[in-house]
This record gives C-alpha cells, sequence and structure tokens, in this order.
C-alpha cells in the first residue's frame, strides 16, 4: 500500500542500506537516497564482499529504474543535507561505523530541517544500551550509545533498530573466521554453544526497518528483532547444518579466556568479527527482557510480516 511518508536514506550504497532502500519501495514510500560522488569501496573484507555482492554503481543504476530519487550530497555537506533533508519525512542513516560520530552533523541538520517527523541513527546490531562486549567493538558500540544521548538531549524524534546478527556475517559460515561458507568438516564454537543469539537476513532488516518506519507505535523506541525461529544457540545452528548435510561435524569448543586471548593477538577484520561472535555466543548480548515503555518486539507487533527462518537461509548452501 502506497504511503506519503517520504523516506531518505543514508548510506544507501552500503551493506544494509542498500536493503532499507529496496524494502522502502517495495513498501510503496517515496525513497530517496543520498549518493555521494565518489568510486565505490572495492576493498570490503572477504566476507563483507560475499554477503553483498552488488557495487556502488550498479546499485545507483537499479535504484533509477526503481525510481528512487537521487540526491547528490554528503553528510559532511551541512548546506546539501539540509537541503536534501527538507524534502522528505524520515530520516534512515545506515553508514558504516567509521561515521558513526559524524551523525551529530546529521541530527544538527535535522533539527535546523525542523521538517522530520523520525529519525533512525546507523546502530542495526545489538542493543547498544545492553551490551557486555569487548574491544574492539565495544568502542563502536559506545560511540552508538553515545548518539543516542544526543538525539534524545535535542529532542529528535527517534527509532532504533536493533537487529543483532546479520545472516551474511554470522550464519553464512556459521561463524567461522576466514571463510565466506559453511564447514563441511570441522567447526569452532566460543563457548559452550549454549548461549542463544538472534539471527536476520539484511533483506528482512530492510523489510521490518521500513515497516517500523511506517509505525507510529515506533516513534521514540527501540525496536527488536529476535524473530522466533531465529533465537538459536550456535549448537542448534550447527545441529541445522548437519542434518542438511547429512554429517556430523568434528567441534573444537574454545574457552572465553582463550577467544580474549586471540582477539587482542589479531588483527582487522579478524579481531572485530571474533570479538562480534564472542559478544552473542559468550556475552548473551542477545538475551535480554524488553520493556513495553521504551521497546517493541519485532515478531509481536508485525506477526504478519514473513522472515527467511535460519533453516531456509542455510539451503543455498548445500
Amino acid at each position: 500500500m502506497a504511503t506519503e511518508n517520504k523516506i531518505l536514506i543514508l548510506g544507501p550504497t552500503g551493506s544494509i542500506g542498500r536493503h532499507i532502500v529496496w524494502a522502502s519501495v517495495k513498501a510503496g514510500n517515496p525513497t530517496y537516497a543520498l549518493v555521494r560522488n565518489t568510486p565505490g569501496n572495492v576493498n570490503k573484507p572477504t566476507l563483507v564482499a560475499a554477503a553483498n555482492p552488488e557495487t556502488k554503481e550498479e546499485l545507483i543504476a537499479n535504484y533509477q529504474s526503481l525510481g528512487v530519487i537521487l540526491l547528490e550530497g554528503d553528510i559532511n555537506d551541512h548546506e546539501t543535507l539540509v537541503k536534501a533533508i527538507k524534502q522528505v519525512d524520515t530520516v534512515i542513516c545506515a553508514t558504516g561505523r567509521l561515521l558513526i560520530e559524524d551523525q551529530v552533523k546529521i541530527i544538527k541538520a535535522v533539527k535546523e530541517a525542523g521538517n522530520v517527523k523520525r529519525f533512525f541513527p546507523s546502530e542495526f546490531g545489538l542493543d547498544v544500551d545492553r551490551h557486555d562486549a569487548v574491544d574492539p567493538v565495544k568502542p563502536v558500540f559506545d560511540e552508538k550509545a553515545s548518539i543516542r544521548r544526543v538525539i534524545e538531549a535535542e529532542g529528535v524524534p527517534y527509532t532504533y533498530l536493533c537487529c543483532h546478527a546479520f545472516t551474511g556475517f554470522f550464519l553464512r559460515n556459521l561463524a567461522q573466521v576466514n571463510t565466506t561458507d559453511p564447514p563441511r568438516d570441522k567447526a569452532v564454537i566460543l563457548g559452550d554453544g549454549n548461549v542463544k543469539g538472534a539471527y536476520v537476513t539484511e533483506s528482512d532488516v530492510g523489510v521490518f526497518t521500513i515497516r517500523a518506519a511506517n509505525d507510529p507505535n515506533a516513534l521514540n523506541k527501540a525496536v527488536h528483532i529476535r524473530l522466533p525461529k531465529n533465537y538459536l544457540t550456535q549448537n542448534e545452528v550447527i545441529s541445522l547444518w548437519e542434518k542438511k548435510i547429512g554429517k556430523t561435524l568434528e567441534k573444537t569448543f574454545v574457552t572465553e579466556e582463550q577467544v580474549l586471548k586471540d582477539i587482542k593477538e589479531s588483527s582487522f577484520p579478524h579481531n572485530y568479527l571474533l570479538a562480534l561472535y564472542h559478544s552473542q555466543q559468550i556475552r548473551g548480548d542477545a538475551v535480554y527482557e524488553i520493556d513495553p515503555a521504551k521497546d517493541i518486539e519485532a515478531s509481536e507487533a508485525y506477526p504478519d510480516v514473513p522472515y527467511t527462518t535460519a533453516d531456509e537461509y542455510l539451503n543455498q548452501f548445500v
């Protein structure tokens, strides 16, 4: 159903931004994308590239064919940013981790424009107010939390989107570092493998984000995507895969002490991915109770939205 909610996506060619653009168009929202006049990043980490094969140039051509309104600009160019924001109702930021702190510039532009009904800061991970992560991801989560505090202090209407583990980063390789496909012989499991994690495809994140953007009840709340069939322990994930390939994997369980040592001794992106896996598989950062006064559980608020289950997702690798 068409809607008059005009949505602007910042970071529209990133690993999650592209899915938000597609979901917005499909939902019938007038969709705008702020695009920088710079070449796309061709040096993406292998896992990121595998999960998001489209180039920036291919995406822009696709957006044009879909009727997306492309606006040239940059979050560091205040004048063009304000001009873009004045044309829409909702602003969704999906820029990468290196631009988190730059969102104060977006908040300033939103305040100056004075017309925005909702701002989604770039989160799209765990709930940054509920985590026990370690370096090098902890500073990133802390930066995201600080942006929340600026939004709230400035009185900007918001929605925070907490989706936890993208299947393209956590499930396509069963959280095995240095590979882009599920293992067929051996699997490394952090901790005892019995801690619940929340998985969701990037495409479904886009759908739930736009659903929340069009939902008045999500105003000034955090939307949590923990889908029942995808709320699984690592042992359950491995079991799903073993059933598909008809084989039992040789499992190595790694203690938290060893994981922390490996994180400290590794370089990027190995240490970053390992810290993310540690956050979910050992610290249990997807396990918590929500507060109805400030939180929404997506599966309960939008039960009619279909989603790809972890079991279905893994079929492509058999």
